[in-house]
């Protein structure tokens, strides 16, 4: 072999005394951003349960799962979702059955699949896609933090909360 399977060892911690300037810092490759944390669930793959803290989740197998807060959501062809799913943004090549709610946009491909409910801010549906279910447009903004939807800034009219 060329070179080890595993990095080489870090350098020891700098000495009681030492400066922390003098320590060695780990290399960041140049031009790479911060990267999502994304979970992906390969073909083949069955998932059930609670998943937390992805950032990103790829579905190319099978996911089913009661509730999963994500700022992305990919369906790949031929990848399933069952449950309940709420995300900024979700491209859906593949199929989802149950509840989907995205404060961004929602992408339906032509091989997509949406069945129950889909509530979105923006919608689009390439030719081929399928919706059977509800859909709901998302047209009030976002309340801020810690206030109620319809409740007014100082010096703003109140406007009605939604009843639904």
């Amino acid at each position: 072999m060329s070179r080890p399977p595993f990095p080489a060892a870090t350098p020891p911690a700098p000495q009681p005394g030492q400066p922390l300037a003098s320590a060695p810092r780990p290399a960041v490759p140049q031009g790479r951003t911060a990267e999502r944390r994304t979970l992906v669930v390969g073909r083949g793959i069955s998932v059930q349960g609670t998943i937390q803290d992805a950032e990103r989740l790829v579905v190319e197998g099978i996911v089913e799962a009661t509730m999963i807060h994500a700022a992305e959501l990919q369906i790949a062809p031929g990848g399933m979702f069952r449950g309940e799913v709420e995300v900024e943004d979700a491209e859906v090549a593949g199929t989802i059955d149950g509840t989907l709610t995205t404060r961004g946009s929602l992408v339906v491909r032509s091989t997509g699949r949406v069945l129950g409910t889909a509530r979105c801010r923006r919608l689009q549906v390439e030719d081929g896609g399928q919706i059977t279910g509800q859909i709901e447009m998302i047209t009030e903004p976002r309340a801020p933090e810690g206030r109620p939807a319809g409740e007014a800034r100082p010096g703003e009219p109140s406007r009605p909360a939604d009843p639904a």
